[in-house]
């Protein structure tokens, strides 16, 4: 009988042990986004007043045909290398479609070097007058910048990707034509994937130690619930206006496990999710501590499914 009550002490404990945690992840890990500072509302551009001009509006009607979302923070030498891309895929679809319109919005996330002046110096010297800078006051993240981007971009498809350009930036037209036809109601996502390349003939250029933690988070994401998408962290996703629209307004996660909450709430709202190969090569100067944020990341992610789990978060259909 002793031996029987210890054993059911021992358990009790544990038990209280995790539900304590699971409060103080809850408690302690929950994001809570801040509210835009005023001069977060503007942009700078190469326009003919060189005027800061006040952000678009997600619910507005739709003025071009691509806005392109690039979160940055202190990337002054990185960034180059995308902006070039872009211009080049730019120039090469024009020839094909002329009246092809964008937007390119450089989220500055409170970045302390020169990021934002090498955009709009490359926005002069080729002269890119869609490009747009945005400087966030205070750092809030790629999940926030991303946000924030999305929130206020045109386009009548929007996407974002990385400042490294570690992905191709010419597979949009991939992702794309694959949205086109998995469009339903107005509603997809196409994400980006780095580990279809097998099936595609796409080429994936990656560190052992980056795809060894690769396949634990994944691992670890498939444990809490977030199944059928086997790349959630590729830096490269697009998003018709509509699943946009009932999407980022939601949003509470601003960092690296941002990803994770899109694709729940595209779950919850039943919006399509296509995964497109796409050729990607490891670019060094990333802003990730590989111990640090893998931490950070799991710990949050488990804060989300929590929040949704116990209906702290709630998703309400807004289409």
């Amino acid at each position: 009988m002793d031996s029987l009550q210890l054993a059911l002490s021992l358990i009790l404990c544990l038990f209280s042990a995790l539900v304590v945690g699971l409060a103080l992840v809850v408690r302690f890990k929950s994001p809570k986004p801040r509210a835009r500072e005023e001069s977060e509302n503007y942009y700078l551009c190469i326009d003919e007043k060189h005027e800061r001009q006040r952000l678009g509006d997600i619910n507005s009607e739709p003025t071009v045909d691509l806005s392109i979302i690039v979160p940055a923070y202190n990337e002054e030498e990185r960034l180059p290398v995308l902006l070039n891309d872009v211009r080049d895929y730019v120039n090469s679809r024009r020839t094909k479609e002329p009246g092809f319109s964008y937007e390119l919005i450089i989220m500055d996330d409170g970045s302390r070097d020169k990021t934002s002046k090498v955009a709009m110096e490359f926005a002069r010297m080729h002269g890119v007058r869609e490009l747009k800078a945005v400087k966030h006051v205070i750092n809030r993240g790629k999940g926030g910048a991303v946000t924030q981007g999305m929130l206020c971009a045109q386009g009548r498809y929007m996407m974002f990707c990385d400042a490294d350009g570690a992905t191709r930036f010419s597979d949009i037209d991939e992702l794309l034509e694959k949205a086109k036809i998995g469009e339903r109601d107005g509603l997809v996502i196409a994400i980006g994937s780095r580990n279809n390349q097998a099936l595609s003939g796409t080429v994936v250029e990656r560190s052992h130690i980056r795809a060894f933690l690769q396949w634990g988070f994944h691992t670890y994401v498939t444990i809490l619930g977030v199944r059928g998408v086997r790349d959630t962290q590729c830096g490269f996703k697009l998003f018709s206006r509509k699943a946009a629209r009932l999407v980022f307004p939601k949003m509470h996660v601003e960092r690296f496990i941002f990803d994770i909450e899109i694709l729940l709430l595209a779950r919850y709202q039943g919006i399509p999710v296509i995964e497109v190969p796409v050729n990607w090569h490891e670019v060094a100067g990333s802003k990730m501590s590989i111990v640090r944020d893998s931490i950070q990341m799991a710990l949050d992610l488990l804060a989300v499914r929590l929040n949704y789990l116990l209906g702290n978060w709630t998703v309400s259909d807004t289409r």
